[in-house]
């Protein structure tokens, strides 16, 4: 039943991120267990973490945003304000995680969506 999912949303220019590089880490290991890039929905072709690999703990998303403004086109500063964001956040239940981010060149913000 446990799963990961994310989603990524351009707040400044209204639309799905496309292409943003999104790793997964537990916070007492150095290996990502997951990597993807966000698809044209600016969500993930699959879950970053399925049901069988569930494991109650705490994790690390991070988003590279940075490259993907850059791909965009937008000029950001060297270096940018906001290049790759973590975020750091808990799982004790078996149950869905959804964790999106909202972002801008010089803002983010997310939430445990459903």
């Amino acid at each position: 039943m446990g799963r990961l999912t994310t989603h990524v949303l351009d707040t400044a220019s209204g639309r799905p991120a496309l292409g943003v590089r999104v790793v997964l880490r537990r916070q007492d290991e150095d290996a990502a267990l997951a990597e993807a890039m966000t698809n044209a929905d600016g969500r993930l072709d699959q879950p970053l973490l399925a049901a069988d690999a569930f494991k109650a703990g705490r994790y690390e998303l991070t988003f590279h945003v940075g490259d993907y403004f850059r791909a965009q086109g937008v000029g950001l500063a060297d270096p940018a304000f906001l290049d790759v964001i973590p975020i750091r956040f808990a799982m004790a239940q078996d149950s869905h995680y959804h964790v999106p981010l909202l972002v801008s060149p010089y803002g983010y913000s997310t939430y445990r969506g459903s």
